[in-house]
Formats: C-alpha cells, sequence, structure tokens
C-alpha cells in the first residue's frame, strides 16, 4: 500500500550521528501538579517546555459530578482526550458522548468541544495539545479567573488560546 506524499516523516532535526542521553522519565506515584477542592487534580507529564514546544501533555483527574470547561474552541492547537478509568461526558461540537476506559476523542484546530463527570465516580484522562503551549497557567489560573468572571476572564482565556462559545454569544460580556 502507498501512502500519498503529504503524509511523509518530517524533516530531520536532530543533525548528530551518535544519539543522546536525553528521555525524561516520570514515576506513577510523583504528586500532582494542581489539586482542587472535589477531588481533582493535573499532573504535567510532558508540557510544552519539556518538548520544545512539539506537545503537552497532561493527567486530569475528576472529582465526581466535576464539572469541565463549557464549549469552546482553540485556534492554534488541537486537543484530544484519552479516557483512563470512570467516564467522562464529551461535547464533540455535534452531540454529547460518553468516554469510558479506552476511549479517545481528537479535537482538531478550530473544533468545538467541552467535557465534564456527570458520575458519582472520579473519572481520569490523558489531554494532549498540539502543538504544544504553555498551558500551566491555564490550568493553575483558571479557578480563580472564572470567579473574577467578565472582560478579564475572557481576556485570560483568549490569552490561552481558548474561545468560549459563551463569551462570543449576543449579551455576553
Amino acid at each position: 500500500m502507498s501512502y500519498p506524499e503529504h503524509f511523509a516523516y518530517p524533516e530531520p532535526r536532530y543533525h548528530g550521528t551518535e544519539g543522546e542521553v536525553n528521555a525524561v522519565f516520570r514515576r506513577a506515584d510523583t504528586p500532582p501538579d494542581i489539586s482542587a477542592p472535589g477531588g481533582s487534580s493535573t499532573h504535567y507529564l510532558a508540557t510544552s517546555a519539556s518538548t520544545g514546544g512539539e506537545f503537552g501533555l497532561y493527567k486530569v483527574e475528576l472529582g465526581p459530578r466535576a464539572g469541565g470547561p463549557e464549549t469552546h474552541f482553540h485556534k492554534a492547537m488541537s486537543e484530544s482526550f484519552y479516557i483512563l478509568s470512570g467516564e467522562l461526558e464529551l461535547y464533540n461540537g455535534e452531540k454529547w458522548v460518553t468516554g469510558r476506559a479506552g476511549d479517545f476523542l481528537h479535537v482538531p484546530v478550530g473544533g468545538l468541544h467541552a467535557f465534564k463527570n456527570v458520575t458519582d465516580e472520579p473519572t481520569s484522562m490523558l489531554l494532549l495539545f498540539s502543538p504544544g503551549a504553555p498551558r500551566e497557567e491555564y490550568f493553575e489560573r483558571v479557578a480563580e479567573m472564572s470567579q473574577r468572571g467578565g472582560e478579564e476572564l475572557k481576556q485570560f482565556r483568549i490569552r490561552h488560546d481558548s474561545y468560549f462559545v459563551e463569551d462570543f454569544e449576543p449579551g455576553a460580556e
């Protein structure tokens, strides 16, 4: 089977001949980087800084009945969800679907999406952003900024490539 040329490997970015010792290992028992009330937490597995901007990978654990972001999209990056445990409601831009362990949702750049845990059990997932972006400040400050609301929240979201439908509806602040 032949593949179209646009599926070719990218140009080499490493030009050495011997390879390097540069792998990064993170133990499973590493404490989360962020913990929130209600049993939610975020682990920074691979940040944009640590991957040279190639991708960002995060493990997110949501407590029972933990809400997530409302419908939004990104202009600069795709976002992918891989469910590790529990159930997670995922909005795929058209409808809500229930994701369970092993399920995967890829949202290309510009794709509408949202998620939330509507069960009485915790859930966990991997979030992959590509290319990588400095999402850590977003994760660390979104709760605080949501409390502030209004134009300050909207500008915070835009600065972090998160365009929420509610921010652009008629009558939105």
